[in-house]
Formats: C-alpha cells, structure tokens, sequence
C-alpha cells in the first residue's frame, strides 16, 4: 500500500471516529421560560429564592435588553427569531397595513393566529430542520394555523389557563418516552405583567406577585427533579421587557393637536404609530414637532437606528415616542380617565435602552457556566444561543449575533 493510501485510510477511519462520536452524543435539553414584564431588578428583592438558586448556580446578566417598541408580541418575536420587528413583521402588539387594508392586534385570534404576518424563522423552525423535536407551552405565533411554523407539541393560548396545569404539561412532555420526547421547549406566565400595569412596579402587589411566580419556578424545578432530569436540562429563565410607573398627571392628546387633519394612528401610551397621505405628512409632522413635549416625532426614515424601526411600511408615516412614565393618547380616552382615574400605574413599551424596560436573564444547566455574573445581555441574541446549544445553523437573515453572548457557555 502506498503512503499516500495509508494516510487517506488513517483519516478516514479518524473522520468516522468522530461522525460516530457526535452522533453518540445526547442532545441536549433547554426550557426557555418567559415572566412577562419581569423587570430585571424584581429578582434583587430578596422575595425570589428558587429564582436566587438558580442564579447562583448559572449566569445572571444585569438585564435583559429588549428590542423596542417594549411591547410583549415584537418582544416574544424576536427572542425566539433573533430578528427586530422591523424584519420579523410584528412591530407592535397592534398596527395597520395601510397598503393591504388591514390590521393586526395580538389578541384578536382570527387575526393573530394567521401566520402571514410572521416573516421570522421561529426556533422550532430551525429546529425541525436538525431533528430536534419541540414543544411551546404557550409562545407568541407558537400556535399560528400554518403546521409547518409551530412546534411539534403546542397549546393554542388561553389567558386563564392556570399556571400549575402549563407547569405539570411540560413535566409531562420531558416524561414522555425519549424518541418522542421534546429537546426544546418554552413556558409562558404572564402574572408580573398583569400585576404590574394595574398596581405599579414598586406595589406591595408586585411583591406578592413575584414570590408567586417564585412559588411557581420551584413547581417546575421540584418536577424535574422527580423526573430525574434537572441536571440534564438548560433552564433559561427571561422576560421580554420591564415596566415603569405612569399617572394621569402625564398625559399628551395627541389629536387636540391635529384636528382638521385626515390621519390614522395605531397603538397609545408610551408610543403612537400616525400613518396619513404624503401631502398631509409634512404638515402633520411640522405640528407635532413645533408642540414637541415630553415626547419625540420621527418621519419613519429619521427614527434613531439605535431604535432599528424604520425598516418597515407597517411602522407608518410618523413615529411618536413619549418620555419615561408620559403616555400619548387620544381625545376619547381622554375624557374616559376625566371620569376615572388613569386605568394603570405602570407600563411599557417606551425607550429599550431605558433600564425601565429591561429584563431578566439567568440560566443555569449542563451547558452554561456557574456563579457567572455578566453585564447586559441583548435579547436579539437569545435565539443564536439556542441554536448554539441544540447544535442547529441560525437562519441566515438574523440580527442575533452569537459572538455577543457565547461567553456565558462552558
């Protein structure tokens, strides 16, 4: 045998060696959980031990940078695609799409559950594609009608659905027979966002509310330890924004400025969304910008590009962007909170760089590094980090970037 041939055999049989290696490998298990509207200090109140527990056994960042607008479906969106909404499509909870007569609003399900407004590549999808079986207990568009774009396991969402019966569902799903058992899976409570609008983020309420869901993480914990799977598993813990306090002490109208004027607007509080003919653009521009208080004005293609929401027809003709706890909003609601007061005392949806609107993120597991405390974290970045871990190729057109966040694994 000639030299040449042996080396060739030699790697070869090397190269077998190692196809057969990874593939002996087991996969690994990751649970992404998500605390709507868990602002990234709440865990610092010394009310979340289960929380604390993972923390100091994982990697804690000092906040959870959500993309802006700070709203829950842009925010869900682009954790599990790696994209802004300018490119994922849901640029808020709510919109117009003026060239196609239509609309989107996250809580009417005829609407949202239509998986054309989704232009991301969710997780699962990627996912499926390496033959990692998924599972959502409850995900923005994990339930969208197109099968093809939801994992293999989901639940379509039910706001009332109580939190012990999603926690026992995913018990029950990594207890499943391991060929038909999920890798991947998210976990949805929307407690800390609920309490936090109505009473405020330094409530007496939220306090209860966060130990709650402490109460709640230490469920889940107990029931992998009983399925004799929680040092197998990835535990990410986040949240998809924060919440600051408002009042009816902080209010723009924004239409008492502009009557007369023929215009559309979506979405008030922290930012409105104002879509009108090109002739009547500049005029409405010049007006709000000449009475510009306590909020900014952008033409679209003038937003900040920090903000990354200018990309997008959806996003309108003119952006509005309020000051931390001033909230826009039309003459109707106007004289709806002059006989009640303001219906909440906190929100969101306003500067992503305004540590207000951060998050948290902490992970613990096989995978990550122990007793590790880093800085802020991108929440962009989330979905380059799954595919890291689950040994998946990201989708190409991501504005995740790996190389920000693969410090925090071992």
């Amino acid at each position: 045998m000639t030299p040449a041939k042996s080396k060739l055999r030699l790697f070869l049989f090397f190269f077998f060696l190692v196809v057969i290696s990874l593939k002996a490998q087991p996969q690994p298990y990751v649970i992404l959980i998500s605390f709507d509207g868990l602002r990234w200090d709440y865990i610092n109140r010394n009310i979340s031990p289960n929380i604390s527990e993972l923390s100091e056994r994982g990697i804690t960042a000092l906040s959870l940078r959500p993309v802006f607008p700070t709203k829950t479906f842009p925010n869900h969106i682009s954790i599990i695609t790696g994209m802004y909404p300018e490119n994922h499509g849901i640029i808020a909870n709510e919109f117009v799409d003026i060239k196609n007569d239509d609309e989107y609003k996250m809580w009417d399900k005829s609407i949202a559950l239509n998986s054309k407004w989704y232009k991301g590549e969710a997780f699962w999808e990627t996912a499926r594609k390496y033959g990692v079986i998924t599972a959502s207990y409850f995900w923005p568009s994990s339930d969208v009608d197109n099968q093809d774009k939801r994992p293999d396991y989901f639940h379509v969402y039910e706001h009332n659905r109580p939190y012990p019966e999603r926690i026992a569902g995913v018990i029950n799903w990594f207890n499943l027979p391991y060929e038909k058992r999920p890798h991947f899976v998210t976990l949805y409570f929307d407690l800390t966002d609920g309490v936090g609008h109505k009473f405020g983020p330094d409530s007496e309420e939220i306090n209860i509310a966060i130990a709650q869901i402490d109460t709640l993480f230490g469920l889940l914990i107990d029931g992998f330890r009983e399925i004799n799977l929680l040092d197998s598993i990835n535990i990410i813990v986040s949240s998809d924004h924060g919440m600051t306090e408002v009042s009816n002490e902080k209010l723009i109208v924004v239409d008492e400025m502009l009557d007369g004027y023929d215009y559309l607007f979506s979405n008030t509080g922290p930012f409105m969304l104002i879509y009108s003919e090109e002739d009547d653009t500049e005029k409405i521009y010049g007006i709000l910008k000449e009475e510009e208080n306590h909020y900014n004005v952008y033409k679209r293609e003038d937003v900040p590009e920090y903000f990354h929401f200018s990309q997008n027809y959806l996003i309108g003709d003119l952006v509005l962007i309020a000051d931390m706890g001033w909230s826009l909003i039309n003459q109707e609601q106007f004289e709806r909170i002059k006989e009640t007061p303001y219906p909440s005392k906190g929100n969101h949806g306003y500067d992503n760089f305004h540590l207000d609107m951060h998050g948290v993120l902490i992970a613990a597991g096989p995978s990550f590094k122990q007793n590790y405390k880093t800085g802020t974290i991108n929440s962009i970045d989330i979905y380059p980090l799954l595919c890291k871990i689950l040994n998946c190729t990201p989708a190409e057109n991501i504005d995740g970037d790996l190389k920000r966040i693969e410090y925090i694994l071992k």
